[in-house]
């Protein structure tokens, strides 16, 4: 069977690296890269690490609106179906990317599987929440990594079926966090050392793109005692120089600003880290799987196991709530929320049984 995956971003890279390879030892897959990421020689970086096959076709599609981005993703996916009539599209997540490459197929009449499916924030003035709830809506085969998510859909009454396989990121931590917790280079290369630092990441529109709350951003960091090392995404670095505060940042003793890393560079900073803070939906999970509590600077989550067992706090962009969040002790608990590190196995599986 001739499957087309598409992919655009570096979440969808680590979901690819625990399903292609065994896709491919059933079927035959063409990986589409749409070019979301906003870097092209970091996305080759990702490949090499995660051993994820090279994509097939490249479509160098990034910049511009939500809307803009979609309608050309849209416009390069649409005919390609065409030419390479796949049997089935298979997309990750909740980008521009997984709803443009989900459209493009309902549209042709091939039918959608959608991994990582039912997660939800129920903020609809996310793009990503809006980008899930669509593609959970146009797929054949909804692929869930919780209970949650099984019982959001059956609350939607979706038209597809809804498989639960666990989480395909909890397969990727398994295999490669051990080997980046050990190596210490990106940690040196920061002036921090294990257990002694917060590894800080925001990207989110809400956040960066919105002066007051960008400056609050700005506050929060700047009110931290401790080492914080932030790799800087493109778009928060654009929007600190622009409203005149990087150079706060820069200027801070504590605070390490780094480029943005490859997988295992940034996994070696999260799982040495004394405490996780983020706007991001995979590095909430990224520090559940790896034992780092998390404070999550949004109000809102779709990862809501995270919170309800204590390792994750929704603080916003409050001061107080995030020092104290950031100040206390982690649960005595981790139980296993996402599955035992085989989904991708079961992604294959369910694929293979819906199609017989």
């Amino acid at each position: 069977m001739k499957i087309l995956t598409v992919i655009g971003n570096r979440p969808q890279f680590v979901k690819a690296a625990a399903v292609s390879r065994l896709l491919r030892e059933h079927h035959d897959e063409l990986l589409v890269h749409t070019g979301q990421h906003h870097d092209d020689e970091l996305s080759a970086i990702f490949f090499e690490e995660l051993q994820v096959p090279r994509p097939e076709v490249q479509l160098h599609i990034a910049g511009g609106t939500n809307t803009e981005q979609t309608a050309r993703m849209l416009a390069e996916i649409g005919p390609l179906l065409a030419t390479e009539l796949p049997d089935l599209v298979l997309v990750y997540g909740d980008t521009n990317s997984t709803v443009a490459g989900g459209l493009a197929a309902a549209q042709a009449n091939i039918p959608v599987v959608h991994v990582e499916a039912g997660m939800r924030s129920f903020d609809r003035r996310m793009p990503e929440e809006l980008n899930r709830v669509l593609t959970d809506h146009l797929s054949e085969l909804l692929l869930v990594p919780s209970v949650t998510a099984e019982e959001n859909l059956a609350r939607e009454a979706v038209a597809g079926r809804v498989v639960n396989v666990g989480d395909v990121m909890v397969d990727v931590s398994m295999m490669f966090q051990p080997r980046a917790k050990a190596d210490l280079h990106a940690l040196r290369d920061a002036g921090v050392v294990p257990g002694e630092y917060i590894l800080c990441t925001s990207h989110r529109a809400g956040n960066v793109d919105v002066p007051e709350r960008l400056r609050k951003l700005v506050d929060l960091l700047l009110a931290l005692e401790e080492p914080v090392v932030l790799p800087l995404h493109p778009r928060t670095g654009a929007r600190l120089d622009a409203a005149g505060w990087l150079d706060e940042l820069q200027d801070a003793d504590h605070i390490r600003l780094a480029p943005p890393l490859g997988y295992m560079a940034f996994t070696s900073l999260l799982t040495n880290a004394r405490r996780v803070l983020t706007d991001s939906g995979g590095v909430q999970k990224e520090a559940y799987f790896a034992s780092v509590p998390c404070v999550t600077m949004r109000d809102t989550t779709e990862w809501v196991e995270t919170v309800d067992t204590g390792w994750n706090a929704l603080v916003d962009l409050d001061l107080h709530s995030a020092l104290t969040a950031l100040g206390e002790d982690p649960p005595a608990e981790h139980p296993q929320l996402y599955g035992d590190g085989r989904a991708g196995e079961r992604v294959v599986a369910a694929i293979d049984e819906h199609v017989t």
